[in-house]
């Protein structure tokens, strides 16, 4: 995909994604498939057409803050920027209710990378490039759209399903901004074991998530 400004491409696509109202007047929310910080992450069905989506349920009584609530505004509208790239999880829809916040997404059955990378132990030499391909793929897709994903690490990749070359897929852009050339940040924000080091005290830019990308590969080849 070519490169262009965030604003500008923004403006060509809907990444100001209105939020629709009730989820399950859309979607049967069935089993919890994972729990984060800050959301639930339920199996979601429609109604009307029967596919298998994810959806993500955030509780208003999570966001304290004016920042907090402006951080899930901003995840949608990063998901919603960089959709269509085969290996970022899609965005389908976004709903608000009185208590929650929904984000609907493609279901990924795989899991994490993280627990295959544990169940594997190790992977050949040409799976593991596969892999690194993938992960580089997404930071340059990322960089490209004017965006640092800024919590890179196994447990945000997912695997589209259980098969053995399933599609490696990014998720969870709540840390997410948009940047533009040259600029760089000094908030400390990501996991520990993934943060970029030299980003520790000083101001860092886009080059955080070819850093943090870094000590994924080695996460995935080392083990």
């Amino acid at each position: 995909m070519t490169a262009c400004p965030t604003y500008a491409c923004s403006a060509h696509r809907s990444a100001a994604r209105r939020f629709q109202g009730d989820v399950t007047a859309v979607y049967n929310l069935g089993k919890v498939l994972g729990k984060g910080q800050f959301g639930t992450t339920r199996l979601a069905v429609s109604k009307e057409t029967g596919e298998k989506l994810a959806c993500k349920t955030i509780s208003k009584r999570k966001l304290t803050k004016p920042l907090d609530r402006a951080d899930v505004q901003r995840e949608v509208k990063v998901m919603d920027h960089l959709t269509g790239h085969p290996n970022i999880v899609k965005l389908v829809a976004a709903f608000e209710d009185k208590r929650n916040v929904h984000i609907v997404m493609e279901l990924c059955s795989g899991g994490e990378l993280f627990d295959r990378i544990v169940t594997r132990g190790h992977y050949s030499e040409r799976h593991a490039a596969q892999i690194i391909r993938s992960i580089v793929t997404v930071v340059a897709h990322c960089h490209s759209m004017g965006v640092i994903h800024r919590d890179l690490k196994p447990e945000n990749f997912l695997l589209s399903d259980e098969g053995p070359m399933s599609d490696l897929k990014a998720t969870d852009f709540g840390l997410s901004v948009f940047f533009k050339p040259g600029e760089s940040f000094d908030d400390i924000v990501g996991s520990a074991y993934y943060v970029r080091a030299l980003g520790l005290g000083s101001r860092a830019g886009g080059a955080g998530g070819g850093m943090s990308a870094g000590a994924t590969v080695e996460v995935t080849v080392m083990r």
